[in-house]
């Protein structure tokens, strides 16, 4: 990006994320990561034999976006469904470390909080590679009683927050017809309504900003994008009209970024940073996380995807689901000036 395109105040626009009330309503997950060391194939079946080392929990789905609201200086607000089971203890206390409030999360008995088993191996002395993943989720039932809560939690957010994220990843705890309800609200409230969905962008009509990646884009739109510029052109323009968004920020990986807004041709955001890419796990949450947070400071699409490139291009550099803090944002705009 050259110094032309770039504001000269974004160290201060970062300063202002701190404090920053963001609601987060969205599916939240478990992760787990169980590491080991393989050293033969075991004689019962042609599969290795993993010499367990050791494990460890994240917050996953929407509670990932939480850790790169925090990692930021904001502050998260989560809103959504766990179910009465040990991944859902150990998401509360992963928030409880990260002193994040839960008190607008609801315990459903009989719901399995989601749970993703990652499981990593490799020499004693090389970089760990994912072997296997094991999904355990269930869909969050259509229950009045939790719609009833969801509402009443987002209903008192809307006079706090700053922003509405939703984080959807097809669990339902973001259904269409609550959605319109809540839409009213926060729009009252006249604050951004931000979008990261996996599979049902076009159920929430009326958001702010979208930020699919082209796999999500093709998914909603039932085309293949492949390498056409001027068909991935035509599609963003129509996937915002028909999400009837102000703005859409279409990620691309190693690409970097294309932000669609009305009336004006696309723009295209090179990545920031190297192309060579070490793991885009997480990094939609890095995104969205980092262009709401832009928006409650009052800027403009264009500045906040910026800034949500910059983090982008920083975090898909690290292992695993990570986040991006205040300071190596502020770093990362600083050299990029010189």
């Amino acid at each position: 990006m050259n110094k032309s395109k770039k504001p000269p105040s974004y160290a201060r626009i970062i300063d202002a994320m701190a404090g920053k009330k963001i609601a987060v309503w969205g599916d939240f997950i478990l992760d787990e990561y169980i590491y080991g060391t393989t050293r033969r194939i075991s004689r019962e079946a042609p599969v290795l034999i993993l010499s367990y080392s050791n494990s460890l929990y994240a917050l996953g789905g929407a509670g990932n976006t939480l850790m790169n609201i925090r990692s930021l200086g904001g502050e998260p607000l989560p809103v959504g469904v766990l179910g009465d089971d040990e991944s859902a203890r150990q998401v509360l206390d992963l928030m409880h470390r990260e002193h994040i409030c839960t008190d607008h999360l609801c315990t459903l008995k009989g719901y399995q909080t989601p749970l993703k088993t990652r499981i990593l191996a490799g020499e004693q002395s090389t970089r760990k590679q994912q072997i296997l993943r094991i999904d355990r989720e269930s869909i969050v039932p259509d229950s009045p009683d939790v719609t009833k809560a969801l509402y009443a939690s987002l209903r008192k957010l809307s006079r706090q927050a700053k922003a509405l994220l939703i984080s959807d990843y097809h669990y339902f705890t973001v259904t269409r017809d609550l959605f319109k309800e809540v839409k009213i609200l926060y729009d009252d409230s006249r604050i951004p309504i931000t979008l990261d969905s996996r599979f049902r962008i076009l159920d929430f009509p009326g958001i702010t900003v979208a930020t699919p990646n082209e796999s999500e884009v093709e998914e909603a739109l039932n085309i293949q994008l492949g390498d056409n510029q001027e068909w991935i052109n035509k599609a963003g323009r129509t996937l915002l009209n028909k999400c009837q968004a102000e703005a859409l920020v279409m990620t691309q990986g190693s690409r970097g970024m294309l932000l669609f807004e009305r009336r004006t041709p696309p723009f295209p955001i090179p990545i920031h940073g190297s192309p060579d890419i070490v793991d885009v796990t997480g990094a939609g949450d890095t995104v969205i996380s980092t262009l709401t947070l832009g928006l409650t400071c009052g800027i403009s699409f264009r500045e906040a995807a910026h800034l949500a490139n910059y983090a982008a291009g920083l975090v898909v550099m690290k292992k695993g689901t990570a986040t991006v803090s205040s300071r190596e944002l502020k770093k990362a705009v600083a050299e990029d000036c010189e």
